[in-house]
């Protein structure tokens, strides 16, 4: 038994014609020490620099369960090699099982078409569209209608972070567009309209000329880092939930409707002392209202 990764055009054309060949799906079952050992004759590199990064790691409460969150740094320093390259193609005590379970390796938005079911002019679709005159194309949406007229052969994504427009022939040129928004260091590149953080999340609802209004929800026994802004003054109304604030020299509790407002320059912290999570709404006004605004002055979590 051989494991090849990634084969070029021709060779994997010559290993489907043979008939001889299985397409790996990427799904491993190993006992846990079995593995450590192979990393440890064939990577052992990756398996230091993955342990110094555990052993570094920080233990977090969450909602229901104990989070473990790496050590950012030390785990940025194990050496970027996937499994296969790594392990597979190298061990020897490899065997493989065929299967037909029904699944599918959804790597491009093309595989995914191929799970919708076509119309009588081949369009496959998801959520709510609306069509004209629209022939072969591929429309995903994200909650809200979507309307095609007149265009044939597309791939169309709506997501509440970005819409995709591209032609079939494209599909698998979508990390480019992604590797060039992240040179440009656009945003997008970094961040989802709803980002995750240790203590919960916030989702961006609006934003314009000089404000930006965010949905935060914090849980239970969450908090945020003790932190200032340069740029931005905040407005906190409390939605549901209790809240303990943190503004300038004062500390307050806040339930449902009430609200603060923090200037900007003041140091400030949230937390949910409750056993419910706690949705906000935060409205941002200033001058520049970038991510990066942020000074830490405090923080549970280890940030900077």
């Amino acid at each position: 038994l051989r494991f090849v990764e990634k084969p070029d055009l021709a060779r994997a054309e010559s290993y489907v014609a043979a008939g001889s060949f299985y397409w790996n799906a990427g799904m491993f079952c190993f006992a846990a020490g079995t593995m450590l050992g192979l990393l440890e004759s064939l990577a052992p590199d990756i398996l230091r620099d993955c342990r110094a990064a555990l052993k570094a790691a920080r233990r977090v409460k969450g909602d229901r369960v104990a989070q473990i969150e790496l050590d950012k740094a030390r785990f940025a320093a194990v050496r970027k090699e996937s499994i296969d390259y790594a392990v597979l193609e190298k061990a020897e005590n490899v065997s493989v099982v065929p299967c037909d379970i029904g699944w599918s390796d959804i790597g491009s938005w093309t595989a995914f078409a191929d799970l919708l079911a076509a119309d009588e002019a081949g369009n496959r679709l998801a959520g709510e569209v609306a069509l004209v005159d629209t022939r072969n194309t591929v429309i995903a949406g994200g909650g809200r209608l979507i309307g095609a007229v007149g265009v044939e052969d597309l791939i169309i994504v709506d997501t509440a972070d970005a819409l995709l427009v591209a032609g079939k022939d494209s599909a698998q040129e979508v990390k480019t567009l992604f590797n060039r928004l992240k040179a440009d260091g656009h945003e997008a590149a970094r961040l989802h309209r709803t980002v995750h953080r240790p203590w919960g999340t916030y989702t961006v609802l609006e934003e314009g000329e000089r404000f930006k209004i965010k949905r935060i929800e914090v849980k239970p026994g969450g908090r945020l880092s003790l932190q200032m802004h340069h740029h931005r003054s905040e407005h906190w109304v409390v939605v549901s939930g209790t809240a303990r604030i943190v503004n300038g020299d004062t500390e307050m509790l806040l339930a449902t409707n009430q609200s603060t407002y923090i200037p900007a320059g003041t140091n400030h912290r949230l937390e949910n002392p409750g056993i419910l999570r706690l949705v906000m709404i935060e409205v941002q006004t200033g001058d520049y209202l970038g991510e990066d605004d942020i000074v830490r002055l405090d923080d549970v979590y280890g940030r900077s």
